[in-house]
């Protein structure tokens, strides 16, 4: 297979110019040191999702059981399936003894019941069900055993550092553990699949609605209906690991995700985290600069099939800044890689640069939008051709 040379490494391509303050550098917003937005929390984070800068952190480093936050790494390859179409939300998944089994939170499968994805994911998603994880988990990796090495492998393709999983539920285990700082970069990799919220923000629903087993599922998170702009994420309870919770909140364009770690109780639990949404959105405000799947650029690729091919976002694109601050001017650019053709719908081929001065803001990959072909000899020769035309 020999490859394309799309465009040397260093190829930047000015896009546009934005007039916006930049608060953030080297990934961080300014923080007020001297805030304790959640002083009953263990740790906790608040961050913005599309830049990921950090507004206020508590010990976000140190390693903790997650409890059933874990389930967001869970959602997380779900949803990757769900994407590249090897599961099906109509896909009927019969439940195993072993997913029968589980623990805890759980939406009560019999060993032998049929049941939908899409219910399957209500389950995890709303109710939190250890059984549930499970019976997806086996559905896609064969065994709860090889779904936790891909969440590991997951955990290391995303940087993380401070992240050990030793089952998809979040049950007590040695070794199973997280930290603020890692669960809201997995929340921010899960938002990015934008349907999760579908499923998140749902308060209360049915399982085997009408019949004698119909099960009413009600939102592990209640800031879903008390906060508004909260739909998501996930909650977690274990004696070990007490109240945590990964929320996530959209306010005028701005999505956050707020984490508290090790609460004694949900009501301080839940008070921490509006506090921190709270301070988001009466502090900061964001500039959209792409939406997730924007075309950025066009491609003039001689030698594939579609030969003008276009270059997108894969997830939206925003600076983050203080309200009230002055303005900066701000730059963007677009690096692209080497490719080897064929090419993958979704496959990452460069990345786009956002720049405060000589200040690195972001980098974000942009992938090809839709599959590519090796051309043709009968494509190759009529270019040829048509070229050979055009020059006489």
């Amino acid at each position: 297979m020999k490859k394309y040379i799309l465009m040397i490494t260093t190829l930047v391509i000015t896009l546009s110019l934005f007039s916006i303050q930049v608060m953030a550098e080297e990934g961080s917003a300014t923080q007020n040191k001297s805030l304790d937005l959640a002083p009953e929390a263990k740790s906790g984070i608040l961050i913005e999702r599309d830049t990921g800068n950090v507004m206020y952190e508590k010990e976000a480093n140190k390693k903790l059981p997650p409890a059933s936050m874990t389930k967001i790494m869970t959602l997380l390859l779900i949803m990757e399936e769900l994407e590249k179409g090897s599961l099906k939300k109509d896909d009927v998944i019969r439940i195993s003894e072993n997913a029968a089994s589980m623990g805890g939170s759980q939406i009560f499968l019999e060993a032998g019941e049929e049941m939908k994805v899409n219910d399957l994911l209500k389950g995890i998603a709303i109710a939190s069900a250890n059984d549930a994880s499970v019976a997806l988990a086996e559905r896609i990796a064969g065994s709860e055993e090889e779904f936790v090495s891909r969440m590991n492998e997951k955990v290391k393709e995303l940087g993380l550092k401070d992240t050990q999983f030793q089952n998809t539920t979040g049950l007590p285990a040695e070794n199973h553990y997280s930290t603020a700082h890692d669960m809201a970069m997995m929340a921010k990799e899960l938002l990015s699949h934008e349907s999760i919220t579908e499923y998140t923000s749902i308060y209360e629903d049915y399982l085997r609605k009408g019949s004698e087993d119909e099960f009413w599922l009600v939102n592990t998170n209640k800031l879903v209906r008390f906060y508004p702009g909260v739909d998501g994420l996930k909650t977690g309870f274990t004696n070990e690991a007490k109240y945590c919770l990964t929320a996530t909140a959209k306010k005028n364009d701005m999505r956050v995700i707020a984490v508290v770690m090790g609460v004694d109780t949900p009501k301080e639990r839940n008070a921490s985290v509006s506090n921190m949404l709270d301070y988001a959105f009466n502090t900061y405000e964001t500039k959209k600069l792409f939406d997730k799947g924007e075309a950025i650029t066009t491609l003039d690729l001689l030698k594939a099939e579609q030969k003008n091919v276009n270059i997108i976002a894969s997830e939206s694109i925003s600076t983050l800044h203080k309200k009230g601050e002055s303005v900066e001017n701000l730059t963007t650019s677009v690096k692209l890689d080497s490719v080897t053709l064929p090419l993958k719908k979704g496959e990452q081929v460069g990345k786009l640069v956002v720049k405060n001065g000589d200040k690195l803001i972001s980098e974000t990959p942009l992938v090809v939008e839709s599959d590519i072909d090796k051309a043709s000899l009968y494509t190759l020769f009529k270019r040829s051709i048509q070229k050979l035309s055009k020059n006489n």
